[in-house]
């Protein structure tokens, strides 16, 4: 199939496999911005790679050579051009495209269950092909499609139990085509059945205590298997009522006593008095978020980790945006200490309890980590 500028410009993210060398040639004569992103071309006399707009002069024919992306340049020994910064132009059009194509799949993620739509055919509706579909998102969200399309999936199905709707509705409503994945999967991504978290957590056993801490009050909330969830806030009625709202009818029994062992470590822990937690978790996660999570327990007392430094550490150099939230979606702070994730520039960035008590958690680690004699 022949694919002419015009055509091929509509969308070069989509179409950047299907472009011929005389398209790729044209669009680098004419520095035609449409095509950075799409691809990018390299020198072999100065091993320099270079975005298709590139204002540098123009190479011999027979020295350039095409990729698809700046990887592939860079795996065979080519470097980015300082002028026009041709890694940081494919992220922008990649990023842009993978909002068309999250809008798309929201849209579609009904008939995408159970594989009644196939990867294909929903990359056809999104305009592009399904490798394509796979490389951008495992690129920018560390997850696949499916993943993608399970989590929201997962969102429909608590919306629509929260709202009343039966489990049979629920579940249809929300894409599931069959109660059997769904049942299967439940355990997992809900932290109990369909039906239990419909009547709000009815079946659910939650000790919970809250104490007063440097930060204000900190709640904790277990299971018979560990931690469930550590919050921060101003008083102890704002707290349990943030359980409450997640769990409205779980069986909640305040017990200071039996979490009293969890309660004081993470106390002189958030005093700077016990660097090291190790407590035992029951946290519900999908994968990626569990990958994010562990890393983020490695992360020492006093040092802090950009999310760029997370998303390289998990394999996923890309996925910074998706570690961000994952850092949000944290249940257990403190426990998981996603405070110590911060911006590029080592400003802290936002967190779920409040900026002003990342920065004091951070400054308490890093007063306490510090030599004596630089304190």
């Amino acid at each position: 199939m022949s694919t002419n500028l015009s055509s091929a410009a509509a969308d070069p993210v989509a179409n950047a496999a299907a472009f011929s060398e005389a398209v790729r040639r044209q669009a680098v004569a004419r520095r035609d911005p449409r095509y950075d992103g799409a691809f990018v071309f390299a020198v072999s006399s100065t091993r320099i790679y270079c975005r298709p707009s590139c204002p540098a002069r123009r190479p011999l024919a027979d020295r350039v050579q095409f990729f698809t992306t700046p990887e592939a340049a860079e795996k065979e020994g080519f470097r980015a051009c300082r002028r026009c910064h041709p890694e940081s132009a494919a992220a922008d059009v990649e990023r842009e495209r993978l909002e068309r194509l999250l809008v798309e799949i929201d849209r579609t993620t009904r008939a995408a269950a159970e594989g009644r739509t196939t990867i294909e055919e929903l990359a056809a509706r999104a305009g592009t092909n399904a490798d394509a579909l796979r490389r951008i998102f495992r690129r920018q969200l560390g997850i696949s499609p499916g993943q993608y399309a399970d989590a929201k999936r997962l969102q429909a199905l608590k919306q629509f139990l929260r709202g009343g709707a039966s489990v049979t509705q629920a579940l249809y409503d929300a894409g599931y085509g069959s109660s059997s994945r769904l049942y299967e999967r439940a355990p997992r991504q809900l932290g109990m059945t369909p039906l239990d978290y419909r009547r709000g957590g009815q079946n659910v056993q939650l000790r919970y205590a809250v104490v007063t801490c440097r930060l204000g009050h900190v709640l904790v909330a277990a299971t018979a298997r560990g931690i469930a969830a550590v919050c921060l806030g101003d008083s102890k009625r704002e707290l349990e009522a943030e359980l409450l709202r997640e769990f409205p009818r779980a069986a909640l029994r305040e017990d200071r006593a039996g979490l009293g062992r969890w309660t004081r470590a993470i106390s002189r822990h958030l005093a700077g008095s016990q660097p090291q937690l190790d407590l035992p978790l029951d946290v519900r996660a999908t994968a990626f978020e569990r990958r994010v999570w562990e890393e983020l327990r490695k992360i020492p007392y006093g040092t802090t980790r950009s999310y760029a430094e997370i998303a390289r550490a998990i394999g996923k150099p890309r996925a910074m945006r998706a570690v961000a939230r994952a850092c949000a979606a944290n249940p257990a702070a403190i426990v998981i200490p996603c405070h110590r994730v911060v911006r590029a520039d080592g400003q802290p960035s936002g967190y779920r309890w409040g900026i002003e008590r990342k920065r004091a958690l951070l400054e308490t680690e890093r007063e306490k980590a510090a030599p004596k004699g630089r304190r």
